[in-house]
């Protein structure tokens, strides 16, 4: 089964509990057949280390406009759909 990318998963605003999780699921962190339920709530719902490292990622990308973040009405992620990385630059030009 083929895990589906960062890009694909926060298209919708989505919380920020499950955007970790769906990160930990695109970067291999966690099978993406373990569902997010109450064998992984843990992760990210209390001082865990791989929990604050995941949410120190999707910061990260937010900081590099990767991602957006809104704080109302809970924080949520999505993908920043304008973001264009340097390897972008050349299609966009020709486009």
């Amino acid at each position: 089964m083929q895990v589906e990318t960062l890009r694909e998963t926060l298209v919708n605003w989505t919380d920020g509990d499950v955007a970790a999780f769906l990160l930990a699921r695109s970067i291999g962190l966690m099978k993406s057949d373990i569902p997010f339920a109450t064998n992984t709530k843990h992760i990210f719902w209390a001082n865990h280390s791989v929990g604050s490292f995941l949410f120190q990622m999707l910061d990260e990308m937010v900081k590099l406009e990767i991602l957006e973040k809104r704080d109302d009405p809970d924080i949520q992620y999505r993908w920043n759909q304008s973001y264009l990385g340097t390897w972008d630059w050349e299609q966009y030009k020709q486009d």
